[in-house]
């Protein structure tokens, strides 16, 4: 029996809550629907009875990602829907071939959360008809019709052992670069296409420093009447700097549990540097500060966070913790231009798209017309024995007698044991999202 839909994601945090909404949505209406994580193994259900119709995937930027995100899990597949995790880009981004979605990938469908993002990869060539303003399906667990999905602060702290009567801080970092190794920055470099090896150094440099505030404001008798949660960018697991810091204050906290819209909500201070969870912050009815002692090169800086307020010395960070209601710092006719968000949830406008291609003729779109596809067999082979490392918890990036090999495993260990959802935690999603739709 053939699959109606397989959605592929890359990280949990920024996307399992959402692709679980739009699942139950599909489901609802009598499709079916599957979840799995790019770095699965590649199972042959996939590829023969249980082929899906369309595959869903967490970006559609050319013909590699086309071979990578849809060959290698399913073969040939011509309805595709491209969720398009990232749309708020940096300038030098917003010009870049690889962020426009060319080659191949124009002619998958797009998901586009606002006017900006649509009007962007139109301009560079994808066809209107393969893109849909569905708004930010991510912000629908913001809406009145999610009242009561998240924990509140009282139910957050006792979970976590955290004092509820002291001041919740949440700090949410973007230093996915910051401690990548040289080689990882060019791997990077080439597949985007943009530069990042300065990049690496300005977010080496502000994690550093504000981290150093943090440890100054938490020595102080004020900074011991908070509780400072620091939640890490996705790709930011390897920072041996946080785990000092973890050691250091007991009132600082490495927490990755549940989605970062689950600590804005609770949260009574937030922090960010230029991470695009701002928009959440700003469709929570919260404000947050804006922390940032290096200016950030405009090739990097998001394009929401034009003119934004910002503080840049520590004496202005100290007294951030005592400001009562901040003014948003970012210019909020700049952020709904990004984000479309209408009285229908982006859940629904999503699942007719989804439902669109479903129903389509299937010569409608052809992308492998336009490119030969080569199936990897070494990363196939590579991913059964990480597999089944993980599965004895045995991480390769220990075994130092491969050199350059066990760095490289290690490093896709830690993804995968990152990304990992268990059965049991994939059906606690199901369970609390169904309550609300």
């Amino acid at each position: 029996m053939s699959l109606d839909f397989l959605i592929l994601y890359e990280h949990i945090v920024r996307e399992y809550e959402s692709i679980t909404l739009l699942k139950c949505e599909l489901e609802r209406r009598g499709y079916t629907a599957e979840i799995r994580q790019l770095l699965d193994r590649k199972k042959l259900k996939y590829f023969t009875w249980k082929k899906p119709k369309v595959l869903v995937a967490s970006a559609m930027y050319d013909d590699k990602t086309m071979n990578s995100f849809v060959y290698n899990n399913v073969g040939k597949c011509n309805k595709v829907v491209n969720l398009h995790w990232e749309q708020v880009l940096s300038e030098e981004q917003e010009n870049s071939p690889f962020f426009n979605c060319g080659q191949s990938a124009s002619y998958a469908m797009h998901t586009c959360w606002g006017t900006q993002a649509r009007d962007r990869i139109v301009k560079y060539g994808v066809p209107i008809e393969n893109t849909a303003i569905t708004g930010p399906i991510q912000m629908d667990f913001l809406r009145d019709q999610f009242d009561g999905y998240y924990k509140d602060k009282d139910s957050l702290c006792e979970e976590f052992g955290l004092d509820k009567n002291k001041k919740l801080v949440l700090y949410i970092s973007s230093f996915s670069t910051a401690y990548m190794t040289d080689q990882e920055v060019e791997e990077l470099n080439k597949l985007a296409g943009v530069g990042f090896n300065q990049f690496k150094i300005t977010s080496q440099k502000t994690m550093n420093t504000t981290l150093d505030w943090v440890d100054k404001y938490l020595s102080t008798e004020e900074g011991k009447n908070v509780e400072f949660v620091y939640r890490r960018h996705p790709s930011e697991w390897n920072s041996p700097i946080l785990e000092k810091m973890a050691a250091k204050h007991k009132n600082f906290h490495l927490i990755t549990t549940y989605s970062v819209k689950q600590w804005i909500k609770a949260s009574d201070v937030i922090f960010s540097w230029m991470s695009t969870s701002i928009a959440e912050i700003y469709f929570a009815n919260k404000s947050c500060f804006v922390i940032r002692p290096y200016p950030i090169e405009w090739e990097y800086d998001p394009v929401v966070y034009k003119d934004c307020d910002h503080i840049d010395n520590y004496e202005d960070f100290a007294k951030c913790f005592s400001i009562e209601n901040p003014k948003f710092p970012i210019d909020e006719q700049l952020m709904l231009s990004h984000y479309d968000f209408t009285e229908t949830p982006s859940y629904i406008r999503m699942a007719d798209v989804l439902e669109k291609v479903l129903l389509e003729d299937e010569g409608d779109r052809k992308p492998f017309d336009h490119f030969t596809p080569k199936f990897s067999w070494l990363k196939f082979f590579s991913l059964i024995g990480l597999h089944a490392m993980y599965a004895i918890r045995l991480d390769p990036g220990k075994l130092k007698m491969f050199g350059p090999l066990s760095t490289w495993a290690g490093r896709i260990y830690g993804h995968i044991k990152n990304t990992r959802v268990s059965k049991e935690k994939q059906q606690e999603y199901i369970d609390n999202i169904s309550k609300f739709i």
